[in-house]
């Protein structure tokens, strides 16, 4: 299933869509990827175990539309996720990324996610073995610290170690994790923000593509941290509020697509995996934030959420009652001006 499709490094800057589990599903990254062609879309963590064990076809199938598409691979055993390396290359991916940020008690008992920033040489000996089995990207997504290892200097030299290896790109969420004490949630809202690290680490490290995570919601933002690095990952705001992705196009001066055709081009998707067997909810769960801020978004979430759409006709009706009020609130404005 290999294609011939690669991310294009070209288009600069690079904007990604951080993996999230149970969130970025292949149904929303086919939906994501309506809204910009350039942004590069994650994969939720998957666990060597689970490819080598739990079934590839089921793990790394995804749809070809999703190109530039990431795999993020959680695990510690250099073989093993060499083999899920070479596996998503034969499969069509465009990159492999190794997770060193997630906190959860789940992974850290498996030797997976941020605990591993305390095994830079680990880290390093995994990267290495899997770099060799492809020529695709081989990326790193990792915290600025955890527990009692919160300095700059711990973090930077994590990075010169895996650095070593000929890794060049590293994904810089700018939070500390605690790994005792705070839940995953916790540690996405409560370790402060410090960007200036990841400032600072693409200054010292120039060579290096450094790319910043945590806490960015908006274009503004986006095009502040630009100023002082490569790339920039969005994580929860591009599910919630997915137009943010379309926003985003101005970066490369692309025309902003209409919600509503987005809409269109998604609902032949949608009979597609519905004729496949996947239950309806799934995939209306994906396209909840499709008119956040806008008039008639809360009579839409209503509208889909919790299995209240039966068919693919109650998501179509649904469409239409939201044009119905968001032309009642233009009209409203225009009547208002004069």
């Amino acid at each position: 299933m290999i294609t011939e499709k690669t991310i294009d490094n070209t288009k600069e800057p690079r904007i990604s869509v951080a993996p999230m589990m149970d969130w970025t599903t292949k149904d929303y990254r086919f939906f994501a990827r309506l809204f910009n062609p350039n942004v590069v879309l994650y994969t939720e963590m998957v666990t060597t175990g689970a490819i080598i064990y739990g079934g590839a076809n089921r793990h790394l199938d995804f749809n070809q539309q999703e190109h530039p598409i990431v795999l993020q691979l959680g695990g510690s055993n250099p073989e093993e996720l060499a083999t899920c390396t070479k596996m998503a290359e034969d499969w069509g991916y465009n990159e492999v990324n190794l997770n060193v940020g997630c906190p959860s008690d789940r992974v850290q008992n498996n030797k997976i996610g941020a605990c591993l920033m305390a095994e830079p040489n680990l880290v390093a000996e995994c990267i290495h073995s899997m770099q060799k089995v492809v020529s695709i990207p081989v990326t790193v997504k990792h915290r600025i610290g955890i527990d009692d290892m919160q300095s700059y200097e711990e973090m930077l030299h994590f990075v010169d170690t895996v650095a070593t290896t000929g890794c060049t790109h590293f994904i810089v969420h700018a939070r500390i994790a605690i790994l005792q004490g705070l839940s995953p949630k916790e540690n996405r809202e409560v370790p402060p923000l410090r960007y200036e690290d990841v400032y600072r680490l693409k200054q010292e490290r120039p060579q290096l593509t450094i790319e910043i995570n945590g806490g960015i919601k908006t274009f503004d933002k986006t095009q502040q941290h630009l100023q002082h690095v490569d790339g920039v990952m969005i994580g929860r705001e591009a599910y919630h509020n997915p137009y943010l992705l379309a926003e985003m196009g101005q970066l490369w001066n692309l025309e902003a697509p209409n919600r509503f055709d987005i809409m269109q081009q998604m609902l032949p998707y949608i009979h597609q995996r519905v004729a496949e067997g996947a239950p309806l909810s799934i995939i209306t769960r994906h396209i909840l934030g499709l008119f956040q801020n806008l008039p008639g978004a809360r009579k839409w979430r209503q509208a889909l959420s919790g299995g209240n759409a039966k068919t693919i006709s109650d998501i179509e009706h649904s469409i239409q009652n939201i044009q119905v009020a968001m032309q009642r609130t233009e009209d409203y404005v225009r009547e208002h001006q004069h």
